[in-house]
């Protein structure tokens, strides 16, 4: 686990942090991973530039939230979509790929099956939230 989570934590990644944790933050929220979203919210965010309302919307709300810019919400309807269908649409696949290369959209697929992955393992495993991590936004 420690080469693939360096890379996308690490200096060496292709992904800005601010798309990093979004993708981290709505996949861990779609799956209900509120232990791997505390710990990303609280450790990331400020660094991140989201702020409180992006949170919140991380976990509750989608890609049209006001919240969002325009380049966050073709991350979040990436990760919906994936999470959704296990596939992104031919629209949506167009817009990612005018916004983002190749290999960065790439990152941003395996990024996104990644912190899937690691959710299922947390939950699986109910491993116990953080004292300091954040919780889940009440709906």
């Amino acid at each position: 686990m420690y080469p693939i989570g360096h890379y996308f934590l690490g200096r060496g990644s292709s992904l800005a942090i601010r798309e990093r944790e979004i993708v981290i933050d709505r996949v861990c929220a779609r799956c209900g991973c509120e232990y791997e979203w505390g710990v990303h919210a609280k450790v990331f965010a400020a660094a991140a530039g989201l702020d409180e309302a992006q949170l919140r919307a991380s976990v509750l709300g989608d890609a049209r939230d006001p919240a969002w810019t325009e380049t966050d919400r073709l991350l979040i309807a990436m990760v919906d979509e994936l999470h959704d269908s296990g596939r992104i649409s031919p629209p949506l696949w167009t817009s990612l790929a005018a916004r983002w290369s190749p290999e960065r959209l790439l990152d941003l697929l395996v990024l996104a099956g990644w912190y899937h992955a690691i959710s299922y393992v947390a939950n699986g495993a109910r491993v116990e939230l953080e004292e300091w991590g954040i919780r889940f936004p009440a709906g």
